[in-house]
């Protein structure tokens, strides 16, 4: 229909939006796009960014300014592979603290574009998962759900942090836990503030380079 059509203006702001993400790590900036679009007001970029979520070309983040992702409707109107963010570090050994910033995009296969808009790219770091083929550094793809199974990889938030591990589940004590793959680190028991963020969806190649 005519109303859902992208315009040469929208796919302009698009371009803007995928450029920087490629070239700095994140959206630009009100001001940035302000400059470059010739806009004025603050209110009348907020206004065009309202027409490109109802065409679901962008999603927003409440409360921040550079909180602006392509969706996959997006990315095909400009004719670009779709990013998937680098969000940063995560431990397979020793626990570290909850998911860091955005460092980097990286573009998708075109295997995974299907599920571009609730994927994201975890450097692992530690010794733990070895035995599964996942070793310190390597960069897994998890897509972000709530449907997961006994034996999936999965990124899990803790009380002590990040961490990725097998989810087990089973029908005696401990009923739910996180199993490393390497026999010196013990199980990770499900407690009220264990979450699952994402299941594995590959292992990467690893030739990213953090911004």
């Amino acid at each position: 229909m005519e109303k859902e059509a992208v315009t040469k203006r929208q796919k302009e702001v698009l371009k803007i939006i995928y450029a920087n993400l490629i070239t700095a790590g994140f959206p630009p900036s009100f001001s940035e796009l302000k400059e470059r679009l010739k806009i004025s007001s603050n209110q009348s970029l907020l206004d065009f960014f309202s027409i490109l979520e109802k065409k679901n070309l962008i999603r927003r983040e409440e409360g921040s300014a550079r909180g602006i992702k392509i969706l996959r409707k997006g990315y095909r109107a400009i004719n670009a592979r779709p990013l998937a963010p680098i969000v940063g570090f995560t431990s397979a050994g020793s626990f570290t603290e909850a998911i860091e910033e955005i460092d980097a995009w990286q573009p998708l296969s075109k295997d995974v574009e299907t599920i571009a808009d609730d994927v994201m790219i975890v450097r692992v770091m530690g010794d733990s998962m070895i035995n599964a083929n996942i070793k310190d550094g390597d960069l897994i793809l998890f897509k972000k759900t709530n449907e997961f199974v006994s034996g999936d990889i999965v990124l899990a938030q803790t009380p002590d942090g990040t961490t990725v591990k097998r989810f087990i589940s089973q029908d005696k004590p401990p009923y739910k836990f996180l199993k490393p793959e390497n026999p010196k680190y013990p199980i990770i028991t499900f407690t009220a503030e264990t979450e699952i963020i994402g299941k594995m969806v590959r292992k990467l190649n690893n030739d990213i380079e953090f911004r």
